[in-house]
């Protein structure tokens, strides 16, 4: 008898395939003499669509919602259906008596792995392969202790309840949106409250009102230092300033204190992946779904890292063992000396780094042991997978230690603060630079600078005293990186306390999923990029004052969010949540149905529909764009064309250039044939 393992890709499992010895290629499987590996293309299996339950959902119509089918059912996607037979078929087979889910180690990978052993009827055992890496050794390790496949039943049914939340929620808020405004209007409980936040941050930059200020900068030549009141550094009266001069001036200071600290500063968590996607967009401008990609490609292909969907920062007591082997294969390149360094050193784990109460499925994003080969990445491989190894080196270093200087002079009765710092050891920091967006937007931060000998009660002459004039500035627009801590800790727009409280460690959406949410923003034309910046487009506003408030808010999300933590952890009711779903399907249904509020399409263009002559509207089709016509009644949708005086589209410019080559090189006088090839063309041009 064999056992027939289920990974989530062809790639994966290949890779199985290969250290499990099965040599023998078959079209959707390999075999071997003791397992048979299949997969998998993703999801194989997805809830049935409206119209599967009734042909009248063909039709969108507002009096037909809400859809509430009793159960919702399942249907083979289309497009991979030849790969679910090749799967079905295997599942069924007299010799196979176990099944092995090697699907991704997380939510949605037992989503896909259940949902094909759902709709094919599977009754015999299964067991569950969980691992954190895809090397030879992690692999054989798992296999050696494969778990059985029910204890991860809790998870299997938190990931139904997102699954069937999404579509009660998601399509018929949708349809209600769609219908009631004859517009492509669509809305889901994570991308909804996501969007909202953008907006609510272009309203605050658009009310905000610049307003100038002053600060004082004392200088002494050797070191300056600044002005801080009772109410901080900034004067919002001039007369103040004038004021504070005259008071200040031919005036001389004495040092009221030297203050000397001792400081130790530990280095920053290792990464999980909402971590990692921050990082990477703030040192080398990658999307949030860029770094998934790339970093899903170091574990994949290049077996470098440990699971990348992970939302621990944490490792557990059990990989301790193996941080030696890890720092063995680090050795070579540009972390050679650092590595080697670390491993002359014996590594005392700390609570920091070490802490199993904090490691949920998977622990932190580390370096795996598979010798480096850095000629075989890719630029942006390299340069991600270099923000991994060196935070996983500082996290491993000793803290950065130095001494903090914070010196207070008087002047007159008033006090001015300057501040330094001594180093005495790099430690972590000697590997990597740490910024946090706290830190980068302290404005009122005072400047570190080279503070010489200072001595308490020292007389200093006063070289100049220079007022120097700012603005206040608006809140700064969301980058993927503080969208993604916005998205993350959404604390803040929620107004219960409680539930705030309790929100923490949760968000919106998993770090599996918020680079989706903003790509899917970005795609349906509800924001776009300014550089860095993501801003609002009309259309995602206009979404947000059309939709429920409670659907804006976080508040509603993050309460489904933790309940589905909760049932993962066997702490909930799978049947209770769903039902509350239910009603708030409707109830948002009946909400949108109400509402007197009006929407005007911002991508109307001047060319008419040929079918009913209305205007069409410019969207982002999935092969460019598309003028589809704004009555959905009608629904006639054709490629964009190019609307120039010239030729009317590229390929066809393309299509007279070539024929003009041919007959050049056809005619043996070019001189005598010139002038007919340039009538000719412009002559089509003209008909065109």
């Amino acid at each position: 008898m064999k056992s027939l393992v289920l990974a989530e890709k062809p790639s994966v499992a290949r890779e199985i395939a290969r250290v499990l010895k099965c040599n023998i290629k078959n079209k959707g499987f390999i075999e071997g003499p003791q397992y048979v590996v299949t997969w998998a293309l993703g999801h194989l299996v997805t809830l049935a669509e409206p119209e599967d339950y009734d042909q009248k959902y063909k039709e969108w119509r507002m009096e037909d919602l809400p859809m509430l089918p009793e159960q919702l059912k399942l249907k083979v996607i289309r497009q991979t259906s030849q790969q679910y037979q090749t799967v079905s078929k295997l599942m069924k087979r007299n010799d196979i008596n176990e099944l092995i889910i090697a699907t991704d180690a997380g939510r949605e990978g037992e989503l896909v792995a259940r949902w094909i052993m759902r709709l094919s009827n599977w009754k015999k055992p299964f067991k569950r392969l969980w691992i954190s890496s895809q090397t030879d050794a992690a692999i054989l390790e798992g296999f050696a202790r494969l778990k059985p496949g029910p204890e991860y039943n809790d998870l299997y049914d938190a990931a139904v309840c997102r699954a069937e939340a999404d579509w009660l929620i998601g399509l018929n808020v949708t349809r209600a949106l769609t219908c009631k405004y004859n517009a492509q209007l669509n809305s889901g409980r994570v991308q909804t409250p996501t969007l909202a936040m953008i907006v609510q941050r272009e309203d605050e930059i658009r009310k905000f009102v610049p307003v100038d200020y002053w600060t004082i900068r004392a200088d002494f030549g050797d070191f300056f230092a600044d002005w801080r009141g009772k109410d901080g550094s900034r004067i919002y009266d001039y007369q103040q300033v004038e004021a504070l001069l005259g008071k200040l001036e031919k005036q001389s200071a004495r040092i009221m204190q030297v203050k000397r600290e001792s400081k130790s500063e530990p280095a920053p968590l290792a990464y999980d992946l909402t971590e990692l996607q921050r990082d990477a967009n703030r040192k080398l401008s990658f999307s949030a779904q860029k770094t998934s990609s790339t970093l899903q490609n170091l574990y994949e292909r290049h077996k470098l890292v440990t699971y990348p969907r992970t939302d621990s920062r944490y490792l557990s007591a059990d990989i301790v063992p193996t941080l030696p082997s890890r720092l063995k294969g680090l050795a070579a390149g540009p972390y050679a000396e650092t590595a080697k360094k670390l491993l002359a050193q014996p590594y005392k784990p700390t609570k920091r780094l070490v802490d199993d109460s904090k490691v949920t499925d998977h622990h932190a994003i580390i370096p795996t042991e598979q010798p480096l080969k850095l000629g075989d990445l890719t630029h942006d491989e390299k340069s991600l997978y270099d923000l991994i190894v060196r935070r996983f080196l500082a996290v491993l270093s000793p803290p950065y230690r130095y001494d903090q200087l914070t010196v207070i002079a008087g002047i007159n009765g008033e006090m001015f603060y300057a501040t330094g710092k001594v180093m005495k050891d790099q430690g972590w920091r000697s590997i990597t630079s740490h910024q946090t967006e706290s830190e980068e937007s302290r404005e009122d931060a005072l400047p570190e600078q080279t503070l010489g000998k200072l001595e308490q009660s020292e007389e200093r002459m006063l070289k100049n005293l220079k007022p120097q004039k700012g603005k206040t500035k608006p809140p700064a627009r969301y980058t993927e990186a503080t969208l993604l801590t916005a998205m993350e800790n959404p604390g803040k727009f929620i107004e219960d306390e409680e539930l705030r409280e309790t929100m923490k460690g949760s968000g919106l959406g998993t770090p599996a999923t918020r680079a989706e949410i903003i790509e899917k923003l970005l795609h349906t034309s509800y924001i776009e990029r300014s550089g860095k910046e993501l801003v609002p487009t009309s259309k995602g506003r206009q979404l947000i004052s059309l939709v429920a408030p409670e659907l804006r808010s976080p508040e509603l999300t993050a309460q489904w969010e933790q309940a589905l933590t909760d049932i993962a952890k066997g702490n909930g009711s799978k049947t209770e949540f769903i039902k509350g779903i239910r009603t708030k399907a409707s109830e948002l249904v009946h909400s949108v149905a109400s509402d007197s509020a009006t929407y005007h399409a911002d991508n109307m263009t001047k060319t008419r529909c040929p079918v009913c002559k209305k205007y069409m509207l410019l969207v982002n089709g999935k092969r460019g764009k598309m003028l589809v016509c704004q009555d959905r009644a009608c629904g006639h949708r054709q490629p964009e064309k190019e609307r120039d005086t010239g030729f009317t589209s590229s390929k066809r410019a393309s299509q007279v250039n070539q024929k003009l080559i041919a007959q050049y090189s056809d005619h043996q006088n070019i001189g005598s044939n010139l002038g007919d090839l340039l009538k000719e063309a412009l002559n089509k041009q003209n008909k065109d």
